[in-house]
């Protein structure tokens, strides 16, 4: 194999840094990298805000629901879907439909995606952070986004204080269709039930022992963030 399917296959969450900065040559390669992401149509519908006052920082974490690696990382991004742009340039642009809200969740995912593998091969490590849209509203009026700009999530990056087990993903059988959409192997679940009862036990000396299927069934057994809907509509989005 070759080193970027190693960097990548390597990939971990990493939620503590420690206190070395990321360098100005670095971050540059890394967010020219997220420019050079594929986008929908060559909309580039991504707008990235980089984090450096302390207290939004701070605020940021409180959002996010209590995740201090937001405020601590060496740097923090927050990534949009923004449609603000566009209208800018041309103000009657026919824009609130569903599927630009998924052109710019797919858009702003591919350049996020494309940024930690670039920063996972110099040696840092990141974690998204999707509770951003715990709050919405509040992180919005924090950042200054206007009407057709949404966050979508943050990045934490900065140099690793930990080194986790990669933790285990799907298996091929559960994850590859060949043709048509097929049935679950149950065989292949009940195994993977098993490894990941396994890395919890080690990962947590014990504490915690918990299947993948018991893990999604708790997650998907309530209603997540029901006011997302009407968000995305007071921005602008999905209004037809």
């Amino acid at each position: 194999m070759n080193d970027v399917i190693n960097t990548l296959l390597a990939h971990r969450s990493i939620r503590k840094f420690n206190d070395q900065p990321i360098s100005d040559e670095q971050r540059n390669a890394i967010l020219d990298c997220a420019r050079a992401a594929s986008t929908s149509s060559f909309i580039q519908c991504t707008s990235v805000i980089r984090v450096v006052d302390k207290e939004k920082r701070r605020l940021l974490a409180e959002y996010a629901g209590g995740q201090a690696y937001v405020a601590d990382a060496a740097e923090f991004f927050v990534w949009c879907a923004d449609f603000n742009r566009h209208l800018q340039i041309k103000p009657d642009a026919k824009v609130g439909f569903a599927e630009q809200t998924l052109i710019g969740a797919v858009d702003g995912a591919l350049a996020a995606q494309n940024a930690l593998a670039a920063a996972e091969s110099l040696g840092l490590g990141g974690v998204y952070i999707g509770g951003l849209r715990n709050n919405p509203e509040k992180v919005s009026a924090l950042l200054g986004l206007p009407k057709h700009v949404i966050p979508l999530f943050g990045l934490c990056l900065g140099y690793p204080a930990q080194d986790p087990e990669v933790k285990p993903r799907l298996p091929s059988s559960l994850y590859v269709h060949e043709d048509t959409y097929q049935p679950m192997d149950e065989n292949a679940l009940e195994a993977y039930d098993e490894t990941i009862r396994e890395y919890y036990r080690t990962r947590t000396g014990g504490s915690k022992e918990m299947s993948w299927s018991e893990q999604i069934s708790g997650t998907l057994d309530k209603e997540a963030r029901p006011f997302m809907k009407a968000f995305l509509e007071s921005k602008g989005f999905s209004v037809r």
